[in-house]
């Protein structure tokens, strides 16, 4: 029991450091976007690094929730399912 809490745990470490990860290499390179986009063409124009940051954005949130908002329901579930494993079945 203690040993498949410790996973559980590590794993969900590693997902909080993924999105992370992932979220500062989304504020790197599309601040870079940004930056390059600004010095080459101006703000007059085409504001083309709209796209990759609504896009890529997009992805980030997703993953956000799947880290932060939805992790725990499997377990939930799981937890609910092994508990209900203990009861006795409907029957005659």
């Amino acid at each position: 029991m203690k040993d498949e809490k410790d996973d559980q745990l590590w794993k969900e470490a590693k997902d909080r450091a993924g999105f992370k990860i992932h979220l500062l290499t989304y504020l790197i390179i599309n601040g870079m976007l940004w930056i390059l986009w600004f010095f080459t063409s101006g703000v007059n124009s085409y504001a083309w690094p709209i796209w990759p940051t609504v896009g890529w954005g997009i992805g980030v949130i997703f993953n956000y929730f799947g880290v932060y908002k939805f992790s725990h329901t499997a377990e939930n579930e799981y937890q609910k399912l092994k508990g209900n494993r203990h009861l006795p079945q409907g029957g005659a």
